[in-house]
């Protein structure tokens, strides 16, 4: 290990006290918090001791059975999360256990907040959550437009931990919470739970600039632990890349924690990109070891081609065609749930080992 070299001199200095009091006491602006400046005073003086402490877990305890390293302390909120991730993944492994569709809404607008609108693609997963409640399967919609509209509700970017080693990749992410730099309300910790459950998933969601909605990008480069991600951080000794480095270059089996789920992509836009976004999409699960429900399931579409925004509510009611493609797409995702669980349906090659696993 002593020939690993770890690039360093990229990050910036630590903040200043003075930049550091700018930054928290931003979200005390509004004046009806005067009256407390003394207490928000002293609540900022523990947060400036939390970041110069790199208070980023302030709550650990030993790792335990199950772990390469039991008395390795790691954070208890990471270790909650894999909890519900395991008891997720027994319940979807049982045979007995009722399958579950999770429809995932990737549009941020909706009328709680600026746009003052819901989307298009919330109505289009509504149309598919009503076709997929007529079958035996419980529907858990996943509405990402929460990020614009919830209090304090966040999906924090991937910090790139792959790139450095992938062992270094935790699964579940163990990025956040981050309370030294108040990265916290991170809502992956639920979504990851709501993904294992699954054992089928639908994608809707527009186009903007020729790809996704920035919601579902941030969900989809937080679910890259989920393809090859390390499900004991005390084999690289929590986030030591070093560690991490070595563990890969010794041989690393990139398990995909998300195979054997079946899925379905509904893409819509107005003028441009829709195919490159659904192929984008289906590539990516199609990387992950997700099985596509068949031509049928994989949507793209214009609604409203070249109309103007201020229309195009109308335009999808006057689109009774994409309507019916949409419940076509939940009825063959609800049809290859089916096959997939009673062993008719199968991914050919699936078990092949892969020459150049990544």
């Amino acid at each position: 290990m002593s020939d690993i070299e770890v690039r360093t001199g990229q990050a910036p200095p630590a903040h200043t006290r003075e930049a550091f009091s700018q930054r928290f006491r931003a979200r005390f602006f509004d004046p009806a918090f005067r009256a407390e400046d003394e207490a928000i005073a002293r609540l900022e003086e523990i947060a400036w001791q939390g970041y110069c402490g790199a208070r980023k877990s302030p709550v650990k305890r030993q790792a335990g059975a199950g772990f390469a390293d039991p008395g390795f302390e790691l954070s208890v909120e990471w270790l909650d999360t894999r909890d519900r991730l395991l008891a997720a993944q027994r319940r979807w492994s049982e045979p007995a256990t009722r399958s579950r569709i999770l429809v995932i809404n990737g549009a941020t607008r909706n009328d709680g907040t600026c746009p003052g609108e819901m989307a298009k693609s919330f109505r289009l997963a509504q149309i598919a959550r009503a076709t997929l409640d007529g079958g035996d399967v419980e529907v858990d919609l996943l509405d990402l437009s929460r990020l614009a509209s919830d209090y304090d509700r966040h999906i924090h970017p991937c910090k790139g931990c792959v790139s450095t080693a992938m062992p270094l990749c935790h699964w579940p992410c163990s990025c956040y919470p981050n309370h030294e730099l108040s990265q916290v309300n991170d809502w992956m910790a639920e979504i990851y739970e709501r993904w294992v459950a699954a054992h089928g998933v639908l994608l809707v969601t527009p186009t903007h600039w020729y790809t996704t909605s920035s919601p579902l990008k941030l969900m989809m480069d937080r679910l890259v632990c989920a393809d090859g991600g390390n499900p004991d951080p005390t084999t690289t000794g929590g986030k030591d890349p070093k560690q991490a480095k070595a563990l890969e270059l010794a041989g690393w089996p990139y398990p995909q924690h998300l195979a054997g789920r079946a899925y379905g992509v509904i893409v819509h836009g107005d003028v441009a990109g829709v195919e490159g976004n659904r192929r984008a999409l289906c590539d990516w699960l199609d990387w992950m070891g997700l099985i596509d429900a068949g031509p049928t399931s994989r949507l793209d579409r214009y609604i409203g081609y070249y109309e103007p925004y201020a229309t195009s509510h109308a335009a999808l009611d006057r689109d009774e065609a994409v309507q019916e493609e949409a419940r076509n797409a939940a009825r063959a995702l609800l049809q290859a749930v089916g096959e997939l669980r009673a062993g008719r349906l199968s991914a050919p090659g699936r078990d092949l080992a892969r020459p150049r696993p990544k």
